[in-house]
């Protein structure tokens, strides 16, 4: 039977012990995008909403998720992040805000979870800021687009095997 990594012989759950491994430079990139009603959008664009500056607290709270993944997904390794920025497009056509998260560290393990996290923290506090005007949002499209270093190499989303392809 082929051993899992996050499970020891006895079946007990287990951090992956990344000691061993080389120390190098990890980089990764995440998006997502959020939906919403044109009276939404319109003023998140604005600056308008009741509770304040959306964009500018949810790049903020992204940030803050990406520093705290490993208190949110278990097993995940602490990582001393050396940059992590969270920004915005607007995508009008769609009605929907695209957050991206890049994320980079020196170290033994990658930062492709924090960039995820971050991603969809931002992503959700839109939806927290946002949910008096329109509750029919949706998150979607969160993915890993890029990531650098360590053993795998250099991943681009769509490129390689892609079973959803």
């Amino acid at each position: 039977m082929e051993q899992f990594s996050h499970i020891d012989e006895a079946g007990n759950a287990r951090m992956v012990d990344v000691g061993q491994k080389e120390i190098t430079a990890r980089e990764a990139v995440a998006v997502g995008r959020i939906y919403m009603s044109d009276t939404c959008f319109s003023m998140v664009q604005a600056g308008t909403m009741k509770k304040g500056d959306v964009l500018t607290v949810a790049q903020i709270a992204g940030i803050m998720g990406a520093k705290r993944t490993s208190d949110l997904v278990p097993l995940c390794h602490i990582l001393a992040l050396t940059k992590c920025a969270v920004t915005f497009s607007p995508v009008p056509e769609d009605r929907a805000i695209e957050a991206r998260c890049l994320v980079r560290c020196q170290g033994r393990t990658g930062v492709e979870m924090e960039a995820l996290t971050g991603v969809s923290i931002a992503l959700l506090t839109v939806y927290d800021m946002c949910k008096a005007v329109d509750k029919n949002m949706h998150i979607e499209q969160v993915h890993l687009v890029e990531k650098k270093g360590g053993k795998s190499g250099h991943f681009i989303y769509g490129k390689g095997d892609d079973p959803h392809a």
